[in-house]
């Protein structure tokens, strides 16, 4: 199979429609996916970027942008890196009111059962352990 690492303006028109031509384009890419014939690779940093163009220009709100994700890095004939940790922060994000950024590092983190250093107290709602700089534990 052919796998193709996908950019975040192919996820993006397909989740927005916007605009129709390049949406269109994307459905047929999708298609193809869905049948097996090609294998879409998605990097956790152009999930991150389209989170980022969805909230911002978009400005969809949390829960829509982690629902239609999910969705996403779910369907057949998308491959995702880390899945597991991206629906994690997905859902972090939404549920806990946090940036993807943070809730994503905070599953990184805490799948390796390790601390996150940082002056954002937004770590204390995520169940990661969190210490501020200088970092000493």
């Amino acid at each position: 199979m052919v796998y193709l690492w996908i950019d975040a303006n192919v996820i993006l028109r397909f989740i927005t429609g916007d605009p129709p031509e390049m949406a269109a384009k994307t459905l047929k890419l999708m298609a193809r996916a869905e049948k097996g014939d090609i294998g879409l690779r998605v990097s956790s940093l152009v999930l991150a970027e389209t989170v980022w163009v969805l909230s911002s220009f978009y400005k969809y709100p949390k829960k829509e942008i982690a629902e239609n994700l999910i969705s996403f890095i779910c369907a057949d004939g998308i491959y995702p890196e880390n899945q597991a940790l991206l629906i994690q922060a997905l859902k972090d994000m939404a549920d806990k009111n946090v940036d993807f950024a943070d809730a994503y590092l905070a599953a990184l983190a805490g799948n390796q059962e390790e601390a996150v250093c940082s002056f954002d107290v937004d770590f204390q709602k995520l169940g990661v352990k969190w210490i501020t700089p200088p970092g000493y534990i």
